[in-house]
C-alpha cells in the first residue's frame, strides 16, 4: 500500500491510501482534500499515520501463535493515539454557537485544543500532531493570531454576542466586566506592551491589559486590549460605551471589581445606570 495524490479539477488535491493486488489498484481510504501546501502536507502526515495503523492491524491477523493483546501493545506507539470524543463533542458545540462561519480551519483547531489541552502555542502544536495527526508550524499560528485580531475580531464578537443573546432569551440586562494582565518575557516593550501594575507580580516585564465583558450566564460578549501601562479604571467607560453602541445594549447593570469604579466612573454611572460594586472572594 502507498499514499497517492490526485489533482482535482477544482484545484484541490485529494490524498488517498492505495493498495495494489494482481495489477489492480484499489482505494483503501480517502483521507481528505486540501488546497494549500500546508493543508496537503498535514493530510499526507495523517495518511502516513493511517497507513501505518492499517498495515499493523493487518499483520495481527496474518501472524499466528502470538498473543493478540501482546501483539497490539508491541506495535502500539504514541503517534497512533487519537482523541476522538472531545473533538466530536466540542466540534458540535463550536458549530452550534456559529463559529464555523469563520472561514479558517486553524481557528477551529486552536479553539478546541485550548479547551481540551490548554497550554502554550508549542504545546498546542505538539498536541495537534500527536493526537490529531495535524502538522502546523509555530509561525503559522502566530501569523494567524494577527489575522484573527485584524480581520475576524468583529465576526467572532458578533457570533459570541448572538449566542449570549440567544441563551438569555433575547435580553441582556446585566453584564460583568473585568480585566487581567498578560506579560511578555522580553526586555523591551513597544507602544502596546508596556511595564505597569502586574496582577501576578511581574512588574519588570512588559505587559498588556485584556478587558472582557460577559453576560449574567457567563457567556462572552466582547473583549478589548489596552497598553500595559494604563490605569484600568480609565478603560471602563470607553469599553462599555463601545459595546453599547455596537450591540445596542440598553443601559445594562454593570457588575465590576470595585477597583474599576473610581470617583469619575461612579459619577458617570449614577447619571446613566445602576453600578454594582464587586470584590472577588
Amino acid at each position: 500500500m502507498y499514499i497517492r495524490e490526485v489533482n482535482n479539477r477544482s484545484g484541490t488535491v485529494s490524498i488517498q491510501i492505495i493498495s495494489k493486488s494482481r495489477g489492480q489498484y484499489k482505494v483503501v481510504k480517502s483521507i481528505d482534500c486540501g488546497r494549500t501546501l500546508q493543508e496537503i502536507v498535514a493530510l499526507k502526515e495523517s495518511a502516513q499515520l493511517e497507513l501505518s495503523r492499517i498495515e499493523k492491524q493487518l499483520s495481527l491477523f496474518v501472524s499466528k501463535g502470538e498473543c493478540f493483546i501482546e501483539r497490539c501493545l508491541s506495535k502500539f506507539t504514541n503517534d497512533q493515539v487519537r482523541i476522538v470524543g472531545p473533538e466530536l463533542i466540542l466540534g458540535k458545540i463550536y458549530d452550534g454557537i456559529g463559529f464555523s462561519d469563520i472561514p479558517e480551519e486553524l481557528f477551529r483547531h486552536l479553539v478546541i485544543t485550548r479547551l481540551i489541552n490548554p497550554g502554550s502555542k508549542l504545546k498546542t502544536i505538539d498536541y495537534l500532531l500527536r493526537y490529531q495527526g495535524i502538522k502546523i508550524g509555530k509561525d503559522a499560528i502566530y501569523r494567524f493570531l494577527d489575522k484573527l485580531h485584524g480581520h475576524y475580531k468583529e465576526n467572532v464578537e458578533q457570533i459570541a454576542f448572538s449566542h449570549t443573546l440567544k441563551v438569555q432569551n433575547g435580553h441582556i440586562g446585566i453584564v460583568f466586566y473585568d480585566m487581567t494582565t498578560l506579560h511578555f518575557e522580553a526586555s523591551d516593550g513597544d507602544d502596546l506592551r508596556q511595564t505597569g501594575f502586574s496582577k501576578i507580580g511581574r512588574h519588570q516585564d512588559p505587559q498588556i491589559y485584556l478587558g472582557l465583558l460577559v453576560g449574567s450566564t457567563g457567556f462572552p460578549i466582547g473583549y478589548d486590549i489596552y497598553e500595559g501601562g494604563i490605569y484600568e479604571g480609565h478603560t471602563l467607560i470607553p469599553f462599555i460605551k463601545k459595546f453599547e453602541n455596537k450591540f445596542n445594549l440598553s443601559k445594562p447593570i454593570v457588575v465590576a471589581d470595585s477597583g474599576l469604579l473610581n470617583s469619575d466612573n461612579i459619577v458617570y454611572w449614577n447619571r446613566r445606570i445602576i453600578p454594582i460594586f464587586w470584590e472577588p472572594g
